[in-house]
């Protein structure tokens, strides 16, 4: 796939294509070879994945990426809410469950219990199933806030020393939650959630941001426009010159200058 146009904004290389299903195919086949020069240098990948309706093209076409040895592949994911069943349509690893791993035979899956146990101890779990399993690849989307993962403004932190934390969700976030239908309104959405924390995002050996959607274009004009600064989390990916940004014609409508 060829994009309309690429630019480097700070570290940053950009990339903008026509359409949703464009932009996540070839987040998708960049993906793809990641994980396959992993397996062919380690015989194992570890991929960070994230989950909501932008992540949607993109999950699609990874799964069908050619010659992807799965059964040698371990998969993360980003953040989950607490409080909320895994049962429920909204929980993450159930989301990932359903439009990802169903038929698809990984190594392992790590979900994110948020209900296994006190916050703080499934936190510490997780933390070290992470240090055990150093990322590969983190696939991760922009929040319309600016968010990476639940690192919200004003809560995200670039030098966090935690891995994995309990976190309060702005109201941003949680409307954004029922926006793309996941609750029927603001009271159904949790208020805390467990996040992976942004430098451990930023580890991965390559970090992938997929950010289709006219409803992200306004986050999407801040980070690349506006100051790298935690007042918009996805900033800070300027700063990453192993990350990839991809976008369609609809989230990029912001940067028409450089786009």
């Amino acid at each position: 796939m060829t994009p309309l146009s690429e630019a480097r904004w700070d570290d940053l290389l950009a990339y903008v294509y026509a359409a949703s299903a464009e932009a996540g195919q070839a987040a998708a086949v960049e993906a793809a070879a990641v994980i396959r020069g992993a397996i062919a240098a380690r015989g194992a990948a570890n991929v960070i994945l994230a989950t909501g309706n932008s992540q949607l093209t993109f999950l699609a076409a990874l799964r069908e990426q050619p010659e992807v040895s799965w059964p040698q592949v371990n998969v993360f994911h980003m953040d989950e809410y607490l409080g909320l069943s895994p049962d429920h349509p909204a929980s993450f690893p159930r989301f990932l469950r359903r439009r990802f791993l169903d038929g698809l035979t990984v190594h392992a899956f790590f979900p994110l219990d948020a209900q296994a146990g006190p916050p703080e101890s499934v936190c510490a779990e997780y933390a070290r199933l992470l240090r055990a399993h150093p990322a590969d690849l983190c696939a991760l989307g922009i929040g319309e806030n600016g968010h990476l993962a639940f690192n919200d403004p004003p809560f995200a932190e670039f030098t966090d020393p935690c891995w994995v934390k309990v976190i309060r969700l702005a109201e941003a976030s949680r409307h954004q939650q029922v926006g793309e239908g996941h609750f029927s309104d603001l009271a159904d959405v949790p208020t805390h959630a467990i996040t992976l924390t942004i430098p451990v995002l930023l580890a991965a050996r390559r970090v992938l941001a997929i950010a289709p959607e006219a409803r992200k274009a306004l986050a999407v004009a801040r980070a690349l426009r506006g100051p790298v600064s935690e007042d918009c989390p996805a900033s800070v990916l300027r700063r990453a010159s192993h990350a990839h940004l991809f976008l369609d014609r609809e989230s990029a409508a912001g940067l028409a200058e450089r786009a």
